[in-house]
C-alpha cells in the first residue's frame, strides 16, 4: 500500500510542478503573462459590434452585372432588341428580342445565364422574364456574409489588433456579423475603416460633357435622361480646401475598365508637393486590361471613383500599365486608411450598426479589481468556514481547492484562454462548487463514524459511497457547460472555458488528491482512533 501511496504522491508532485511551471514561463512562448492568458473586452476595454450585412446589395450588384452581360452578348450575336432591364433585384426583362433568332436567343440564356429561370413576358411579344434561382439567391447572400467577415478580419489584422473576435452573430437568415475588438484606443477610427465599402472602380469619362455643376445640369443635356451604357456620378470636393470646394458630376462608362479586384497593392506615398496620396500597382490580368483600355482612350480623363464617388479624374496621355495614383485632398491619416482598405478588398455589400458598445481601459481595470477582490473574498470566508467546522480535516479541503485553483489557472494559461468578467465569476462559483465535493464526503465519513467504524475504514467508505454522487453532478454540469460552449457567444463562453477545466480539476483534486492526503496521514498508525472532523 505504502509504494501504491508513493506513486500517488509521486504524480500529484509532477501535476503540481508541471502547473507551476506554466507560470514561470515554460514552454518559453509562456513567458510573457500577456500570452498567457488573454483578457476579454471587458477586462480589457475595446468595441463591441454586432453589423447587418445589407444582402440586398449583393444580389443587386449580381442582377446589374447579368444586365450588362445580356446586352453585350446580344450585341455580339447581332441579335437586336428594345430594352433589358432590371424589374427588380432578382427579374431581368430581355423586350422584343429579334423574332426571326428566337431558337438562339433562347439558347444564349440557357448556356451563358445557367442561374436564372427563363419564361416568356406574355404581355410583351417575343420577349423574356428571367429569374434568379431561389438557391443561388441564397447563395449569393451566405458567401456575401463570408466575404464581409474575410474583408472586415483583413482589415482588423493590418491594423495590429490582438485577439480580435470576427464570426456571425444569431441565425444564418439575419445575416449579422459580431465584432469585438479589445484594446482599441480609437473607436471612431476603426469603425470608419471597418465600414468603408472600398469599392474602387477606374471608369473613361464621356469626353465632351462636364463635368456639370449638378445633377440636374447634367440631366439637361441629355433631355432629363442618362444615355445608354453610361451614369452620372458625383465627385464631392472638400470644403476646407477653398481651391476644391462645392461638387461636380461626370458622365461615365457604366461598365468599369479596373476594379478594386484587379489591385496586387496599395500604399500611402507623396505627390511631387509633399500632399499624401494612395499608389497602386496591378494584377498581371489587369495591367494588361488597364493598358488595352488607356492605349484606347488616350486623351480622354479617366474617372478614379472610390464608393460611387469621383475622387479624381487625370486626362491619360499615353498608355498605363501596372501603377496609378489616387489623389484627394487626403490627410495622411486618411491616406494610410483608404491604403489599408483597399489592400484588403472590397466589401460585397453595404453594412449597418447594429449594436454598439465601448468599454474603456479604466472600466476594465475595475472590473478585474473587484472581480479579483470578490475571488479572494469568497476565498477566505470558504477557508474560515472549513476550518471552523472540519477542523483538521477542513485543512485537507484546503489543500484540495488551492490545487484546484493552481490547475484551472495552469490549464487556462497553457491552452491561452481568453478570461472574461463572466470567467471570474465562474472561478468564485467554483470555490463553492469545489468545497461541496469536500462538505459531501466529509459528511459520509461522519456518519460511518458515528455508526461505529474505525477511522480508516470510515474514511475508505465516505469516499466511496461519495463517488458516485460526485462523478453524477459533475459530468451533468459538464454537460450543460458543454451546450454553452457551443451555443454561447463572447463571456458566455468564457464562462464555459473556465468552468469546464475547473470541474475537471476539481474532479481530480476532490476526489484523487483528498483522498491521497487522507491516505498519507493514516497511514502512519493504522490504529488511529480518532479523526479531527
Amino acid at each position: 500500500m505504502r509504494k501504491n501511496l508513493r506513486w500517488k504522491l509521486l504524480f500529484i508532485a509532477v501535476v503540481t510542478l508541471a502547473c507551476i511551471a506554466g507560470f514561470a514561463g515554460f514552454p518559453p512562448k509562456l513567458a510573457n503573462m500577456k500570452e498567457r492568458i488573454h483578457l476579454g473586452l471587458d477586462l480589457r476595454g475595446g468595441i463591441h459590434m454586432i453589423l447587418q450585412v445589407v444582402t440586398d446589395d449583393a444580389v443587386n450588384m449580381e442582377t446589374d452585372q447579368a444586365v450588362e452581360r445580356i446586352k453585350e452578348e446580344l450585341r455580339l450575336r447581332q441579335i437586336s432588341f428594345s430594352e433589358v432591364r432590371k424589374r427588380d433585384f432578382k427579374h431581368i426583362e430581355i423586350r422584343e428580342v429579334d423574332p426571326q433568332k428566337t431558337s438562339e436567343t433562347r439558347a444564349l440564356i440557357d448556356e451563358n445565364f445557367q442561374y436564372w429561370d427563363r419564361s416568356t413576358l406574355p404581355e410583351v411579344p417575343n420577349s423574356y422574364l428571367l429569374t434568379l434561382r431561389s438557391s443561388v439567391e441564397q447563395q449569393i447572400r451566405a458567401s456575401s456574409v463570408q466575404q464581409a467577415i474575410q474583408t472586415i478580419r483583413n482589415r482588423v489584422d493590418q491594423l495590429g489588433v490582438t485577439e480580435p473576435i470576427i464570426q456571425e452573430h444569431g441565425v444564418a437568415s439575419e445575416y449579422q456579423i459580431l465584432v469585438q475588438l479589445p484594446g482599441v484606443d480609437d473607436p471612431s477610427r476603426v469603425k470608419d475603416i471597418i465600414k468603408s465599402t472600398a469599392l474602387l472602380e477606374l471608369k473613361i469619362v464621356e469626353p465632351g460633357y462636364g463635368p456639370f455643376p449638378s445633377r440636374e445640369a447634367a440631366l439637361s443635356q441629355f433631355n432629363g435622361s442618362v444615355p445608354e451604357g453610361k451614369e452620372l456620378l458625383p465627385s464631392v470636393r472638400r470644403l476646407n480646401d477653398p481651391s476644391q470646394s462645392g461638387e461636380e458630376w461626370y458622365l461615365v462608362n457604366k461598365v468599369a475598365a479596373i476594379t478594386g479586384k484587379d489591385l496586387r497593392t496599395a500604399r500611402p506615398t507623396s505627390d511631387e508637393f509633399g500632399k499624401p496620396i494612395v499608389s497602386f500597382n496591378l494584377t498581371v490580368d489587369g495591367a494588361a486590361r488597364f493598358g488595352r483600355v488607356t492605349e484606347e482612350n488616350v486623351g480622354k480623363a479617366l474617372a478614379i471613383i472610390l464608393d460611387g464617388k469621383v475622387k479624381s479624374a487625370p486626362r491619360i496621355n499615353g498608355r498605363i500599365t501596372d501603377s496609378g495614383q489616387i489623389t484627394g485632398s487626403f490627410t495622411l491619416e486618411e491616406a494610410n486608411d483608404l491604403a489599408l482598405v483597399l489592400r484588403s478588398g472590397a466589401l460585397p455589400a453595404r453594412m449597418i450598426y447594429l449594436e454598439e458598445r465601448t468599454v474603456g481601459a479604466s472600466l476594465g481595470a475595475d472590473s478585474i479589481r473587484h472581480g479579483v477582490l470578490a475571488s479572494l473574498v469568497g476565498l477566505a470566508i470558504v477557508i474560515l468556514f472549513m476550518l471552523f467546522y472540519y477542523k483538521l480535516s477542513g485543512v485537507n479541503a484546503i489543500v484540495a481547492l488551492i490545487l484546484n485553483l493552481i490547475i484551472l489557472v495552469a490549464s487556462l494559461a497553457y491552452i491561452q484562454a481568453t478570461l472574461t468578467l463572466p470567467g471570474i465569476a465562474g472561478v468564485v462559483l467554483l470555490i463553492g462548487m469545489a468545497v461541496d465535493s469536500n462538505v459531501l464526503i466529509f459528511e459520509r465519513i461522519r456518519e460511518e463514524l458515528w455508526g461505529g467504524k474505525n477511522v480508516v475504514s470510515a474514511v475508505n467508505t465516505g469516499f466511496s459511497k461519495a463517488f458516485v454522487t460526485i462523478i453524477d453532478t459533475h459530468v451533468t454540469t459538464v454537460v450543460s457547460v458543454l451546450f454553452l460552449f457551443i451555443f454561447g457567444t463572447g463571456p458566455v463562453k468564457g464562462f464555459a472555458v473556465v468552468l469546464f477545466w475547473g470541474l475537471l480539476a476539481n474532479l481530480f483534486t476532490s476526489v484523487f488528491v483528498s483522498k491521497v492526503l487522507f491516505d498519507y496521514v493514516l497511514s502512519g498508525s493504522p490504529r488511529y482512533e480518532k479523526l479531527s472532523i
